[in-house]
């Protein structure tokens, strides 16, 4: 928010307009003596003068009055009101010069020199534009003498970055005291920006001479301004920092402000999710825009993290409704007051419902009729559905056939069903009914000929249920951070990261694919731990200890995102491709395999469940994984 300016540079429209009358007159003037020098042959161009005098008084207070320069706010005048001006004062002269002729043409003036135009104008910009800039420099004068006043109770700042997103950091910390913030220096690494200074803020260095900049400027805090900035490049900065013990703060990361904007408001801690995050990748937004601007969209499980952030960046394409479904009524109202303060014109529909009541589905579809669907709502989390068989085929096959098979009914566009690397192979009845679950997707797609889609993807961070929100809680309270394993692996992929893909792959599937998005290296548990632990201010192994507990059942030391030996395709984005599988149930027999998973859970067989999802599910390994209780899970 900026500072309102002091009352006595508030300088009213009115003024500036018998400003210009004054500077218009003395402008046509210095014209006339500029070319013909003052004596005996200007006094006897007065007459011309005087003429050019009453018609400039005319056309051009009128003519600024169009281009809007008594409606501005200068103290706040930017380059974009400096050309405003230049094609204003321009104009003005134009419409001087075509009365001045029509004159001469109607033989009220003889002999008048034509140059005297064009000396007019450049006058008329320099002091029309002069006199607005004046107001800008006063109020820019009268801030840094208050700044200059309360220099002693600001934080001395470094801005990694030098681009557009630190630009505006530093403006907006030097506009607005209450921050109490000095941006101090630069960093950055490209070298065009070298021992330059931007709004007078010098670059005194290189990423690499972050910690000697931080000492020579006597910084007392750091702010990462680059929105864009791979992980490695935040790990690098936060590790100096904490060497120097220094505070450091980031901007979100460029797909977090998609739809948003930069400002100082939205720094914040670093966190673990930011030292994983990737530079980020391009996306069509003509395909993207196309597949959901103006459409009816559907968002099942609307409350949880992916549906959530589905919805955020759903919201920035400008659908004609969108419809929010969970079964939570909570989640789904939160998530409401953020999407309606953040696009209050946009038609929300909130919609509480189980996905498992074919009923209570089939009529919102009838009564909403979308046009797009994306079904993220699911049981995810391994060891409890592994306690809770019945729940984990309910909620994942027999509320992804009712969602399905309503949208074929009501004929929807197009779908898109949200899965996991879980699915392959797996080892867990989660990943095991995810998989059926893409074989329903599939299956309908074949049918129908639209395109259903599904998209696969790992963990993402920061999702509820994830580790680390439990690993935050252990240092929080003291006790060591747990790990299964040593060498336990996983994708991990940004939730922002992830929705922006998904959106990508909806909008080039024409039915039945499976698209998997590229989630670069599996990172070890137990370096995400330890990378959490510092970011903490601790040391692992000193402050905070780490317990391995042993692998839980439905657990792989590592996941694969395709099975072993499937044929993949390129898609048109680099970080998705297209998998063939060719293994995999498909009518009759995928509808009798549904029937009776869902007979089994509601007889609560869950042994049964196990022995129909490892026989009918390609590679699933359910029981080779060891029987579960209690201790295994938490």
């Amino acid at each position: 928010m900026r500072r309102k300016p002091q009352p006595w540079l508030q300088i009213r429209n009115r003024t500036l307009l018998l400003a210009d009358l004054v500077l218009i007159i003395a402008s046509v003037l210095a014209s006339f003596a500029l070319r013909l020098d003052l004596g005996p042959i200007f006094v006897a161009y007065l007459p011309a003068a005087s003429a050019m005098v009453a018609i400039a008084l005319v056309a051009k207070p009128l003519i600024y009055h169009l281009f809007g320069l008594y409606r501005r706010y200068w103290v706040y005048a930017s380059t974009r009101e400096m050309l405003t001006i230049a094609l204003a004062t321009l104009s003005a002269s134009g419409a001087v010069a075509v009365g001045i002729m029509t004159v001469i043409l109607l033989g009220g003036l003889r002999g008048f020199p034509r140059s005297v135009l064009l000396i007019d104008w450049l006058l008329s910009l320099i002091c029309v534009g002069g006199l607005r800039l004046s107001v800008r420099l006063l109020a820019e004068g009268g801030q840094i003498s208050q700044k200059a006043d309360s220099l002693a109770g600001k934080r001395r700042v470094v801005v990694v970055g030098g681009g557009d997103a630190g630009v505006l950091v530093v403006r907006e910390m030097q506009r607005n005291p209450q921050l109490h913030m000095l941006p101090v220096a630069f960093v950055d690494d490209d070298p065009d920006k070298q021992k330059a200074t931007i709004h007078g803020v010098r670059v005194a260095g290189a990423l690499r001479d972050l910690a000697n900049v931080v000492g020579r400027y006597f910084a007392e805090e750091v702010v990462i301004a680059i929105p864009s900035a791979p992980g490695d490049v935040l790990r690098q900065v936060t590790t100096i920092c904490q060497r120097n013990g220094i505070p450091f703060r980031t901007m979100p990361g460029i797909y977090e402000l998609i739809g948003g904007q930069v400002s100082v408001t939205r720094l914040r801690e670093v966190e673990i999710s930011d030292l994983l995050r990737r530079e980020p990748v391009h996306i069509d937004d003509q395909a993207v825009g196309t597949t959901l601007a103006g459409r009816r969209v559907l968002v099942t499980g609307a409350g949880g993290s992916i549906g959530l952030e589905l919805c955020r960046q759903i919201a920035r394409w400008r659908p004609a409704r969108l419809a929010m479904l969970g079964h939570g009524e909570n989640s789904i109202f939160e998530g409401l007051l953020e999407i309606a303060e953040e696009e209050p014109t946009l038609g929300l529909h909130p919609i509480i419902a189980d996905v498992r009541d074919r009923d209570r589905i089939r009529n919102m579809f009838d009564e909403f009729q979308p046009e797009v669907v994306f079904h993220a709502a699911a049981h995810k989390h391994v060891p409890l559905m592994e306690l809770n068989a019945e729940e984990a085929v309910t909620n994942n096959v027999l509320g992804t056939q009712s969602v399905v098979d309503a949208a074929e009914a009501t004929g929807v566009m197009r779908l898109v069903f949200i899965s996991t690397d879980k699915a392959v192979q797996p080892a867990s009845l989660m990943g095991a009914t995810k998989r059926i679950a893409e074989m329903i997707v599939r299956d309908a797609a074949e049918r129908s000929g639209r395109p259903f889609v599904t998209v696969r993807f790992g963990n993402v961070l920061g999702s509820r249920g994830s580790i680390v929100p439990l690993f935050k809680r252990q240092i929080a309270h003291g006790r060591p951070i747990t790990i299964t394993h040593p060498d336990m692996k996983r994708y991990f992929m940004t939730i922002p990261e992830a929705v922006h893909l998904v959106l990508q792959a909806a909008a080039f599937g024409e039915g039945g694919e499976i698209f998997v998005l590229r989630m670069g290296e599996q990172v070890k548990i137990l370096d995400l731990a330890e990378d959490l632990i510092r970011l903490s201010g601790l040391e692992p192994g000193k402050d905070v200890q780490i317990a391995f507990t042993g692998v839980r059942p439905g657990e792989k030391l590592s996941e694969a995102l395709w099975d072993e030996g499937l044929r993949y395709q390129t898609t048109s984005h680099p970080e998705i491709v297209s998998v063939q599988e060719d293994r995999y149930l498909t009518g009759a027999g995928l509808q009798t395999t549904i029937e009776e998973l869902v007979r089994l859970a509601r007889e609560g067989d869950g042994p049964a469940i196990v022995g129909l999802l490892d026989e009918r599910v390609p590679g699933a390994t359910l029981h080779e994984m060891p029987p579960y209780d209690m201790t295994s899970i938490l």
